[in-house]
């Protein structure tokens, strides 16, 4: 299972929102650059980035930040945030980002999604994030009527390479991941589930390596690890994670 730290990106500082609201953000570092680094050198291979500000605006905002981030290291990236149409998935991927997250433009124009895993084999990820359950778009700020399972289903069998399931209201609240909610998704598509929102300890990665086998294959952290929660040594030490 991959343990990808996480840099949310807002005005071009690395942050971390609690429940995914704007105005209730923690700056953890004024250069994103120099935090994606130290996390490489603490022995990660992946990261997962987010630009919110492109969220909420719907076009990317924070380039020049990633770029930095992508000079600065060698991680496989993954990045979401605003991305809306191909030129813009192609830009990001040409500028080396690993994969592209569609969120909002999965749930608003579904056909994106299978046009762009035609042109980007194994580079495109679904984000779906929820709250009791139902999705949420635009950063996070309108929540419909959509099961998050139902959504995922419509991407089966089109060459998405993993689903990326956030549950906001535990997302920064060191809550715990909502490993239920996360085994019962991927149980219920061939997709791979990548985890996020509230991991806290090293006793939620061994939650989620009892179901692995279902089909999570990933787990996102952000507050635990700039807060001490999860010491990144230890957790890269156990057993299944890397």
């Amino acid at each position: 299972m991959i343990l990808f730290p996480a840099i949310d990106l807002k005005g071009g500082q690395c942050v971390r929102l609690e429940q995914g609201k704007m105005d209730r953000a923690t700056v953890f570092n004024d250069d994103p650059a120099a935090q994606a680094a130290a996390f490489q050198s603490q022995g990660f291979s992946h990261l997962h980035l987010v630009d919110l500000d492109g969220a909420f605006a719907g076009a990317p905002v924070n380039v020049e930040a990633v770029d930095r981030i992508l000079a600065a290291t060698q991680l496989t990236t993954q990045l979401g945030g605003g991305i809306r149409d191909l030129p813009t998935i192609e830009r990001w991927l040409s500028r080396g980002i690993g994969r592209v997250i569609l969120g909002t433009a999965a749930v608003r124009n579904p056909e994106l999604v299978i046009e762009a895993c035609r042109a980007f084999p194994d580079q495109i990820i679904v984000g779906i994030d929820a709250r009791d359950g139902k999705v949420a778009v635009e950063g996070w700020a309108e929540t419909g009527d959509m099961e998050a399972l139902d959504l995922a289903k419509k991407f089966e069998d089109v060459g998405v390479a993993a689903i990326v399931y956030t549950d906001i209201d535990r997302d920064g609240m060191l809550q715990g991941i909502n490993v239920e909610a996360t085994a019962t998704l991927a149980r219920g598509i061939d997709i791979p589930v990548i985890a996020s929102g509230g991991l806290a300890s090293s006793e939620d990665l061994e939650k989620l390596l009892a179901v692995e086998t279902h089909g999570v294959t990933g787990v996102i952290s952000g507050r635990a690890l700039y807060d001490g929660r999860l010491d990144a040594a230890d957790a890269l030490a156990m057993e299944g994670i890397c």
